[in-house]
């Protein structure tokens, strides 16, 4: 049965793609975004843009939707540090308003886009949503702070909530990949090698206890993500707030990744040694059980060449484009 969806932060990497995927699953879309980070064209074609910030959701929320799926939030760890204040004014301040729009207008179903940020240094491996939440970021400590808000909305207010924790996302889908700025994440950061906009990758510290002694993180693909979010929407129960991780399960190595994009790309890739980050796990990598349970959700793109594959067809184009 098709439905209307506000998705907040729509003109973003995954808000775009889930709102892609809603629009293919037949839904009525409305995008809301301020373009402060995200990117018009990356709009799909067929949803309904609004340009306008989450504070104001208000102004166009009213009983014909069915829910929200909300993305909208700065996500730079390293500038949350610095400009806390940021974080907490947007993530929590904007989420506040926009769970009292919601209230205020009936729609009582919300997906929100949370983070493995808010565990902060893993405890066991692989990380379950029972495990202690202690993040290590102000970005990371607005989402956990939301999250808190959500079970609080359900529990006073009858609000039918899941929150997505996710791992590390990359790929590409439709006319959305990732294009931050700054960018921060690997994948993306190898391609820009690859493509010769930058002269090479830096590898933060090679003496982990890992295989090859570099980091290990748990890659999911984008359109994987895009679909729990529709799953979530159908999985969403008055009163609750499901808390789910996504990932495959499966980590690769920083060294891992580096070698597959010298395959997929056919470019050498030059490495620069680099001390180790301050705050760096060895190994980042989630248990997708209660996911599968729960929502019945399998990810079927779990190999590394087919999201790096993805990724560097995405690159190549924006390249073109510009």
């Amino acid at each position: 049965m098709s439905g209307k969806y506000l998705v907040t932060g729509g003109a973003g990497y995954v808000g775009g793609v889930v709102a892609q995927h809603l629009l293919e699953a037949g839904h009525e879309v409305v995008v809301l975004d301020n373009l402060s980070t995200g990117f018009r064209e990356g709009v799909p074609a067929g949803a309904t843009f609004v340009e306008g910030d989450i504070r104001d959701a208000g102004k166009w929320l009213d009983t014909s939707f069915d829910a929200v799926l909300h993305f909208a939030a700065f996500s730079q760890v390293g500038e949350s540090v610095v400009k806390p204040e940021k974080y907490w004014e947007n993530n929590v301040g904007g989420t506040m308003a926009l769970l009292g729009a919601m209230r205020e207008a009936g729609v009582r179903k919300l997906v929100f886009s949370s983070t493995a940020a808010t565990y902060g240094e893993p405890v066991s491996t692989p990380i379950t949503e029972s495990d202690p939440t202690a993040p290590t970021s102000p970005y990371g400590a607005s989402k956990l702070a939301v999250d808190h808000m959500i079970t609080g909305e359900a529990t006073a207010h009858g609000l039918g909530a899941v929150s997505l924790r996710y791992f590390n996302v990359a790929g590409a889908y439709g006319a959305q990949g990732e294009r931050h700025d700054p960018e921060s994440h690997l994948i993306p950061l190898v391609l820009q090698v690859a493509q010769g906009s930058r002269e090479a990758i830096s590898v933060y510290g090679d003496d982990y206890p890992t295989p090859d002694g570099t980091c290990i993180r748990d890659y999911i693909h984008v359109a994987d993500l895009a679909e729990a979010h529709l799953l979530a929407v159908e999985a969403a129960t008055p009163g609750e707030h499901l808390i789910c991780n996504l990932g495959n399960g499966n980590g690769f190595s920083v060294r891992e990744v580096i070698e597959t994009v010298r395959k997929v790309t056919g470019h050498p890739i030059p490495e620069v040694m680099a001390p180790r980050r301050g705050g760096d796990p060895a190994v980042l990598v989630a248990s997708a059980a209660t996911a599968r349970e729960r929502l019945g959700w399998n990810p079927s793109r779990a190999d590394l060449a087919g999201i790096v594959a993805d990724a560097w067809e995405f690159t190549q184009k924006i390249a073109e484009e510009r």
